[in-house]
């Protein structure tokens, strides 16, 4: 399991290729709502979400290796990461997304430099990941993967240490969660330095592998999820590790409707003038929406974990 340790020697490996990121207050909004509310803006990090984060610490790790490139399979932010970290090392990269991932994720992808192949389902993953390792072996690319690494999540859980400066009597914090990479690093950051935190996931209603393997306290994996405006955090899959991490760190895991994540959108877009995607505003849809018990003193961190978004859908939601 991922070590405190290797969350710090993270950071120092990352410096250069992303930013430290803001915890902004948000007074005015936190009055509206009955809650004393941070947001952890990642939507400001390079490429538009946290993920750089975790990409930045594993593939800095293959330098100097003979490969022919990474290859990674994405629903968007995960594949853009990959593709800046690899852009600016000088290796190839691949993308897989699957069918209906939002187009300027793609495009964004391909003006880091990499190669985007797009094709497959979120309720059939088994053979989009089997053509991924396939690809691997047959041109010596080594697989990124979006969550299941402990150099991953030990990159993603450096937002916790910056939490923990920034606000260090944090009571509550609230992390969107796919298959738990982002979760499970910073619930180790803040529980191995100050246990009495309560850490959330947050994901979207029935399209959340983790929601359903921590109640059920196994590995599920979803083939019939519910289409969902929270693309980033629709996911089909954890992994063991990630699971174990959710299991020994997390409190609990919550669920969020798309009427909740718009009318959050709304808030933070008008109110604290964040641009934030779907699956990024998760953690505050869950605060807003009444989900978490909390006390009128209760300082509450929200990660808003990216704000890649069709300008043209963010439209529609807000309209």
């Amino acid at each position: 399991m991922v070590k405190l340790s290797d969350i710090m020697a993270a950071r120092e490996t990352i410096a250069d290729f992303t930013r430290r990121t803001p915890l902004l207050t948000a007074p005015s909004l936190g009055k509206t709502i009955g809650a004393n509310v941070w947001f952890k803006a990642e939507c400001l990090q390079r490429t538009g979400s946290f993920k750089p984060r975790g990409a930045t610490n594993k593939i800095k790790s293959l330098v100097g290796q003979k490969i022919g490139g990474v290859l990674t399979v994405s629903s968007g932010n995960h594949g853009q990461a990959v593709a800046y970290v690899a852009g600016r090392l000088g290796i190839p990269a691949v993308i897989l997304v699957a069918d209906g991932t939002p187009q300027a994720k793609i495009d964004a992808a391909k003006g880091y430099g990499a190669e985007v192949i797009i094709g497959g389902s979120m309720n059939n993953i088994e053979p989009l990941i089997e053509k991924a390792y396939a690809m691997c072996a047959e041109k010596n690319f080594v697989p990124i993967h979006p969550f299941d690494d402990p150099l991953i999540i030990a990159g993603q859980g450096t937002i916790g240490l910056e939490i923990l400066e920034d606000l260090p009597d944090v009571d509550i914090i609230l992390v969107p969660v796919g298959g738990g990479g982002l979760l499970g690093g910073i619930a180790i950051a803040l529980k191995e330095s100050r246990p009495k935190v309560n850490v959330y996931g947050v994901g979207p209603v029935n399209a959340s592998a983790m929601l359903t393997s921590f109640h059920e306290k196994k590995v599920v994996t979803l083939h019939d999820m519910s289409e969902t405006i929270a693309d980033g955090i629709r996911s089909p899959i954890v992994s063991e590790s990630t699971l174990e991490i959710a299991m020994k760190y997390v409190d609990d895991i919550i669920s969020v409707t798309d009427a909740e994540l718009v009318e959050a959108m709304k808030l933070v877009w008008s109110r604290a003038k964040l641009v934030v995607e779907p699956s990024g505003v998760s953690s505050f849809a869950a605060v807003n929406s009444g989900k978490i018990a909390r006390s009128g003193n209760a300082k509450i961190a929200c990660v808003l974990s990216g704000g890649n978004i069709d300008l043209a859908k963010a439209a529609k939601y807000l309209a």
